[in-house]
């Protein structure tokens, strides 16, 4: 039988309460808890003398640091910040791949003398426009939230703008993958093109994981206290 609230740790009850009310990108929140963890018992080593903080010490630490409820919004906006990068630099850095599975795809059936389908190379053309226009906004987010943060205040629907960006990339990089796995029904380059859609397949559930850890994140920080 688990102890009563009132004999808990005060520092220990705080800080997991404090966990449970974040959302964000797991690494991120271990380290802010850590450290919060790590100031509570500092500040109740300085109110117990430096002797080891009691009961009483770490209660009063807790009270001055404030509570849930009002430290929790400043967490939580930090790790939707941190959410939305690890969402932007996703899509920065595989988006670059949809272009380059095309690329093999039309120049591997290029070069043997077949051609893809007119209308998969329009669809293509349609998915590199929204798969081009999703990397310029996760750039700009990248931006907006790094270097440009230090002089500008980071909009606060910007979290849920690079969610959608992530949702847009996600949806294009399926559709890719069914069209890669028609061109290689269609082409001379299954191969290529069955492990190109496989492949594709994996990074949208990737970017749609953390697609949807963003609009979380997002929807916890706008909601507010």
């Amino acid at each position: 039988m688990s102890a009563p609230t009132t004999d808990a740790d005060p520092i220990e009850a705080h800080v997991a309460d404090l966990s449970a009310a974040l959302h964000g990108p797991v690494r991120v929140k271990s380290r802010m808890v850590t450290d919060l963890r790590d100031g509570l018992i500092d500040a109740a080593r300085d109110l117990s003398c430096g002797r080891e903080p009691d009961h009483h010490a770490a209660r009063q630490a807790v009270h001055e640091f404030g509570t849930v409820a009002e430290i929790a919004p400043s967490f939580q906006r930090e790790l939707t910040i941190a959410q939305a990068r690890h969402t932007a630099r996703a899509v920065m850095l595989i988006v670059p791949f949809l272009f380059l599975c095309w690329y093999l795809a039309e120049t591997w059936d290029g070069s043997t003398g077949h051609q893809l389908p007119d209308l998969v190379r329009l669809l293509v053309a349609h998915l590199g426009g929204i798969a081009a226009s999703a990397a310029f906004l996760a750039a700009a987010a990248l931006a907006a939230t790094g270097a440009l943060a230090r002089w500008l205040p980071t909009p606060h629907q910007l979290p849920l703008l690079v969610a959608w960006t992530g949702t847009t990339a996600a949806v294009a990089l399926a559709i890719s993958a069914l069209t890669l796995t028609l061109a290689s029904i269609l082409a001379t380059n299954w191969p290529l093109s069955t492990v190109a859609g496989v492949v594709t397949i994996a990074f949208h559930t990737r970017i749609a994981a953390s697609a949807r850890a963003c609009r979380e994140c997002a929807r916890v920080t706008l909601a507010g206290p």
